[in-house]
């Protein structure tokens, strides 16, 4: 799914099972996609954690096509507890740390799903 922000078109993968989910990105870097959007089963507070991840990470929380939270740079976990990042979506796009910085995007911007 090809997802747009501003001028920026992002192809993801989409997640949307429990188990895929709850997997994420865990062992992945962004080879062969730009992002992976998480379909959640409700529009509410998400929480998600960085546990198994080996590249940094911003998370977008998107409620009705617009950018509710971003939590950004999250940087992979590396001993436990684990911290979370929470924000409110029925939708969580993950992308490489530090692109929302680079490609300006914020809070309040439309999210298009082509």
């Amino acid at each position: 799914m090809v997802i747009s922000i501003n001028d920026n078109k992002f192809s993801c993968l989409v997640v949307y099972t429990p188990n895929k989910i709850m997997e994420g990105m865990m062992g992945k870097t962004f080879d062969g996609f730009d992002g992976m959007l998480f379909i959640m089963p409700e529009d509410t507070i998400q929480s998600f954690w960085m546990k198994n991840c080996i590249v940094p990470i911003d998370m977008l929380f998107i409620s009705d096509g617009i950018v509710e939270d971003i939590s950004p740079n999250c940087p992979p976990c590396e001993s436990d507890p684990c911290p979370s990042y929470q924000g409110k979506g029925g939708f969580v796009l993950e992308l490489p740390g530090g692109t929302c910085r680079s490609k300006k995007i914020r809070i309040g911007d439309e999210v298009v799903f082509e």
